[in-house]
């Protein structure tokens, strides 16, 4: 490896500029990058996705620790600067020039692999649902380090009876341990966005039995799709499950929110 310049003269030198239409932000505080890329514990030797690179600043913490990163990148303006940190890790870095919702990830990796990545803001969440609703569980992934703005951080951990709990909570508390990692402040990005930020760390747990990933997903889609309805009036159209809440001693008049994550996999598991 040589000497790196650093990563504010990469993106003059390129004239990289982050794009709002792509969700751009800019992480160049190098230390910062570093602390976020051992979150996941240590990389060395260990195959690392990560999902918008841009001038390569989060890369070039992860390559550093030693891990070989598979990078998938659709701003072409990024490549030069992505190729000059290949070269400077010889086999270790792997360029991707594609839209990452149009790739199936485990197709990429042979064995297991972590992902990390700073998300592109307009495409985050939906990045983050289709990670957690593969039928298939434990999946091909290990953990999941990733940016999102501070308060989808805070959807994602929220617990019951709380103004951000819903839907994208159940799906990531079923059968993974989700946890805010770190806060980062707006003014350690370029530009510096509208809203604070957080890293979320998430580990796969054991998957309750009974239910699949499509029936959860269907069952709080309806439920928080209305959640100031009583479960009564949001859930009629998903066949089975008013059944389901009679079955199981829920009283229908109760709102999403006030359900746990077990009481949802239990409806979704009662549903025929």
């Amino acid at each position: 490896m040589t000497d790196l310049p650093p990563l504010r003269d990469v993106i003059a030198r390129h004239g990289l500029q982050a794009t709002k239409a792509l969700g751009q932000n800019f992480l160049l505080d190098e230390q910062l990058l570093k602390r976020i890329a051992t979150i996941p514990g240590p990389l060395a030797g260990r195959e690392v996705l990560e999902i918008g690179p841009g001038p390569g600043g989060l890369t070039r913490a992860a390559l550093k620790a030693g891990a070989c990163v598979t990078a998938i990148e659709m701003d072409r303006r990024c490549l030069p600067a992505l190729e000059e940190l290949s070269e400077a890790f010889p086999g270790q870095l792997r360029v991707i020039e594609a839209d990452a919702l149009t790739i199936d990830h485990d197709s990429l990796f042979e064995g297991p692999y972590d992902i990390l990545a700073n998300l592109p803001y307009n495409v985050g969440t939906l990045l983050f649902t289709n990670w957690l609703s593969g039928e298939s569980w434990p999946p091909k992934w290990r953990t999941l380090t990733l940016m999102f703005q501070q308060e989808v951080a805070e959807r994602i951990v929220s617990a019951p009876d709380s103004d951000g709990y819903g839907r994208l909570a159940v799906l990531a508390q079923w059968r993974s341990k989700p946890r805010i990692a770190m806060k980062v402040h707006r003014s350690a990005f370029t530009p510096p966005p509208k809203v604070m930020s957080a890293i979320v760390h998430v580990t796969p747990t054991d998957a309750p039995t009974g239910t699949s990933a499509r029936r959860l997903a269907r069952v709080t889609e309806a439920a928080f799709g209305q959640r100031r309805k009583m479960l009564r009036q949001s859930l009629k159209g998903v066949p089975g499950a008013l059944a389901a809440l009679e079955a199981l001693g829920i009283d229908p008049s109760r709102r999403a929110e006030t359900l746990t994550v077990a009481d949802f996999v239990q409806i979704a598991a009662a549903i025929n």
